[in-house]
């Protein structure tokens, strides 16, 4: 019997560690107003839309751009094309619900719909008619619903690294692909929707689990600071924003009503080649299915290039809206471009 009491004081061990384990990662929800303390700026602002108090963050005058971010990220990731875009342009950039300081909606309105009709009414609220949209990830499949839906107001479209590509009927087989990468194909996406992980990440959630994730979206991992991490994981942490995205990602995945000939404004569309979230193919089809969009691609850049490469992206945005810019200050890094 001595056998069995060794694996018993084996097993109590291992048991004894993977609580401590557990307990060494614990974390609760921070505060709104720690967050709202490390995170607001001068130019952040809360604004009312459907009952949500919404953070905005709107920086520049001229015909306004809205800028919409990824899934895990905020309106962060646009800090420095806000600088650059706000000389010419109006900026505004916003946290959806479930993000940043926006934190959770009580009514859990958290799909690609909600966030297009979101985005609507602020511009209503705002008293814009006609505006940019500029979208990544999430946010980008968020600009192609609200430009699918109100064509009329939308002056171009900015697609970076976008969801919301269909497969061609034609090839039943990329389905599964397709299911795959327009929702994010990143192991971060399948832990958030397991149903016993998923409850850990509540409670427990280690830093180190997102330094992993950023290090996944960039091109090169070694533009990946503790700053950025920092900002992601704590923004995470804002009270209710953890069960607000178990609740979006444990939502029914409905296939978009995107009509792709209605969006006959400008269309850019930019894309990270070393993106492992959205491939390329994602972005090349985006082109097929958009008439006279024009595709540039990044060629050392990942999921999210205007957070990664800010300066050569904006640059590029900024030549697509027709403002020169100095060469020597907006380099564009080594890219290919594929146009219609």
């Amino acid at each position: 019997m001595s056998w069995i009491k060794k694996i018993g004081k084996v097993l109590g061990v291992l048991l004894l560690l993977v609580v401590l384990f557990l307990a060494s990662m614990y974390r609760g929800d921070s505060s709104v107003e720690e967050v709202n303390a490390n995170y607001l700026t001068p130019e952040s602002q809360f604004i009312e839309v459907g009952g949500i108090r919404v953070h905005v963050r709107i920086i520049g005058e001229g015909e306004p751009i809205f800028l919409l971010h990824g899934s895990f990220a905020s309106l962060h990731t646009w800090e420095q094309w806000q600088q650059e875009l706000s000389p010419y342009y109006q900026t505004i950039s916003l946290d959806f619900p479930g993000h940043g300081l926006t934190g959770p909606d009580s009514l859990k309105r958290y799909s690609t719909m909600d966030y297009s009709q979101l985005v609507h009414a602020l511009a209503q609220k705002l008293n814009l008619p006609k505006y940019h949209l500029a979208g990544n990830s999430m946010g980008g499949g968020v600009a192609l619903q609200l430009a699918s839906d109100h064509p009329e107001q939308v002056l171009s479209l900015n697609l970076i690294d976008a969801a919301g590509a269909v497969a061609p009927q034609k090839k039943p087989a990329d389905s599964s692909a397709q299911k795959k990468t327009s929702s994010g194909g990143a192991w971060i996406f399948q832990v958030a929707r397991h149903p016993i992980f998923s409850k850990l990440l509540l409670s427990c959630t280690p830093k180190f689990l997102f330094a992993l994730n950023m290090k996944q979206v960039y091109g090169d991992d070694t533009k990946v600071t503790d700053e950025v991490t920092t900002r992601y994981y704590e923004l995470m942490l804002r009270e209710g924003n953890r069960q607000a995205t178990l609740d979006r990602l444990s939502m029914p995945r409905k296939g978009n009503g995107i009509q792709f000939e209605r969006l006959t404004m400008p269309t850019l569309i930019l894309w990270g080649a070393l993106d492992t979230w959205i491939p390329l193919s994602q972005g090349q089809r985006l082109q097929q299915l958009i008439p006279g969009a024009n595709l540039v691609v990044f060629e050392t850049a990942g999921h999210v290039p205007m957070e990664e490469i800010p300066t050569e992206t904006v640059a590029e945005y900024l030549s697509f809206l027709g403002v020169e810019v100095r060469k020597t200050y907006l380099q564009p890094s080594k890219q290919v471009a594929y146009a219609h």
